[in-house]
């Protein structure tokens, strides 16, 4: 009597996408098998509760030892210990990075210190994350704002190169560096109504207009620094504001774009002069870093707060935004529209993303 007997042997570190969001998460074992429970493995499998432990004990194990490499993810691509498809190397990479948009939005430009991470119990329990997600996820903002802080070039492009992390999270890693970078003010209550998703848009239009690498590539100042020989430039467009003929001719050609084209007109008129003050100014202040700081509060407080109180709608921000930044080349007596608009790009991509009516 004979039988036949295939026999397959392989290497291949098996990966469990559930029990690894589950171990991302924070869960322990125990909680991670409860949850599994629930979520009928056992029907679905045919195994035993015994088995469904050891399996996960046994894939907590192979994370816990993955770790290490994911602080650095090249080095998960270059070792030869876990056998682990390149699809499944970027999905581990991709999900330990990925994180909350509320802790995130917390933790926006704040000091990514010992001190705040004291604070994470809190901020766990307003936000709602697991106290080790908080946790693993401060470690991971700490690790990459380290990482790129003295780099030259780009931040999204740095971090990507260096994390391995698909554009969309470069993105928001390199916003969440900037923040930290110019401890920009987020947490006044005036500010609650933005999300993280709109400040980092905001980060990336200044960044992208105003940040050393797009001043001056081949300079040597990293990128998520506000360079200061650009914002100490920014006090010579106070000539819009401070010079009386070119505020009122500003204004003129200002109304006489609009007029019949936005639904506020009269408001723009009557206070076309305070507004332009306003968006002059908060470029003008910031060479201080106590005006840094309170950037998004004064661009809140001084131009989006009065607009929504007149009845501004989005397109009429939009419509007056996009004038008011091309009237100057206009004005015989000003001599700054190269820096005016490079100014204005980044003003206007933040008023209109902040502007929710």
């Amino acid at each position: 009597m004979s039988s036949d007997l295939d026999v397959f042997v392989g290497n291949t570190t098996l990966i469990d996408e559930e029990v690894y969001r589950l171990w991302l998460d924070g869960h322990s074992v125990a909680e991670a098998v409860a949850r599994r429970l629930r979520g009928g493995v056992l029907e679905r499998e045919g195994t035993s509760v015994a088995v469904l432990q050891s399996d996960t004990r046994d894939h907590y194990r192979t994370f816990q030892m993955l770790e290490r490499l994911l602080h650095a993810p090249p080095r998960l691509l270059q070792q030869l210990l876990f056998q682990i498809p390149p699809e499944r190397q970027a999905l581990l990479v991709q999900r330990y990075y990925a994180f909350d948009e509320a802790l995130a939005r917390e933790l926006l430009g704040k000091k990514l210190s010992k001190g705040t991470k004291k604070e994470l119990d809190e901020v766990s329990a307003r936000t709602g994350v697991g106290i080790r997600s908080c946790r693993r996820q401060f470690d991971n903002f700490k690790r990459v704002f380290k990482a790129v802080e003295e780099l030259r070039g780009p931040l999204a492009e740095n971090i990507q190169q260096l994390f391995l992390l698909p554009p969309p999270l470069a993105r928001d890693y390199a916003a969440i560096v900037f923040f930290a970078n110019s401890r920009f003010e987020t947490g006044k209550r005036r500010l609650q109504f933005l999300s993280f998703a709109d400040f980092a848009a905001c980060a990336q239009s200044m960044m992208g207009h105003w940040s050393q690498g797009a001043l001056a590539p081949e300079a040597a100042e990293p990128d998520g620094d506000l360079p200061k020989s650009f914002l100490q430039d920014l006090k010579e467009l106070k000539v819009l504001v401070t010079d009386k003929d070119l505020l009122d001719q500003h204004k003129s050609l200002v109304c006489s774009a609009l007029r019949g084209k936005i639904s506020v007109y009269n408001e723009l008129e009557a206070n076309f002069k305070a507004l332009s003050r306003a968006l002059v100014n908060v470029g003008g202040k910031l060479t201080h870093a106590r005006d840094v700081r309170d950037f998004f509060v004064d661009l809140v407080e001084k131009v989006i707060e009065p607009c929504r109180s007149d009845k501004w709608s989005p397109g009429d921000l939009r419509l007056f935004l996009t004038h008011y930044t091309a009237a100057p080349r206009n004005l015989p007596g000003f001599r700054h529209q190269a820096l005016w608009e490079r100014y204005m790009a980044a003003i206007t991509a933040c008023l209109l993303r902040m502007y929710h009516e």
